[in-house]
């Protein structure tokens, strides 16, 4: 079972209606739900909220497989009751193949930077970062940091917040990652789709979704709205939080159902 953090805001009655709603949060490739602690206390003011560690991450089990149906099906065992689900990048991916493989177990569905479609770029070059860092030799984060060498700004601090300096190790199975990096930036062949309200956010300043994969969406989830954060790019959660709460709570009260 996927490790989780729960944020439950303020006191409800039992006539909140709509607001009662659980919201599931799914993080990206090397993330974890602590890093969604903000805006996941923020968004608890008007529901339940639940951040989960995606397997091969932070707190949850480590196995030998990371496709998007074992993903899917880690989210599928947490949800006992219908809930809004809310992805970024590779939590994105899983959320939309929860929804289409689970459309009973998802209210809204909420994906962040990312299409579902195969990508050509990978993911390998902070792998091989981590990889490098001598982890019986450092002292302090700036250590490792100093290690990791030349990855895109922020990425290093985005890294370090998943080394555990007390065990020495990094607190995701970057193994596993790195031999499933193909299904991790590519995306499974799935019949059928999901009805359901679902928002497609992205960053102004993002390639990740682009105009050409709005037929594939639209393909997969023909009720899909899109829109964007200017001057964000794929990290929009992180560089612009304030717009993108923002974005999340007007389409769970304007799509309320």
């Amino acid at each position: 079972m996927l490790n989780t953090v729960r944020y439950d805001g303020p006191e409800r009655g039992p006539d909140d209606g709509q607001a009662q709603t659980p919201l599931l949060i799914a993080h990206g490739l090397f993330g974890s739900a602590r890093n969604w602690g903000v805006i996941a206390k923020r968004l608890s003011q008007s529901r339940p909220v639940v951040a989960v560690d995606m397997r091969n991450h932070a707190g949850s089990p480590w196995h030998d497989s990371h496709s998007y149906t074992d993903l899917a099906d880690d989210l599928a065992q947490l949800i006992t009751e219908p809930c809004d689900v809310l992805g970024h990048s590779m939590g994105g991916k899983a959320a939309m193949v929860l929804a289409l493989q689970w459309p009973e177990k998802v209210n809204r569905l909420i994906v962040a930077d990312i299409a579902p479609v195969t990508y050509t770029h990978t993911q390998m070059g902070p792998i091989d970062a981590m990889r490098k860092v001598q982890l019986d030799q450092i002292e302090n984060r700036a250590d490792a940091k100093a290690q990791l060498g030349d990855l895109e700004p922020g990425v290093p601090e985005f890294l370090l917040q998943s080394l555990d300096m007390k065990e020495r190790r990094w607190r995701m199975n970057i193994d596993v990652l790195a031999a499933e990096m193909d299904k991790i930036i590519g995306f499974p062949k799935i019949d059928g789709t999901f009805e359901g309200a679902s928002l497609f956010l992205s960053g102004g300043q993002s390639d990740y979704v682009q105009a050409g994969h709005r037929p594939a969406i639209k393909a997969l989830f023909p009720n899909a709205k899109f829109a964007k954060i200017p001057g964000a790019g794929h990290w929009l959660h992180a560089e612009k939080p304030r717009e993108f709460e923002a974005a999340i709570s007007a389409f769970l009260t304007l799509s309320g159902t």
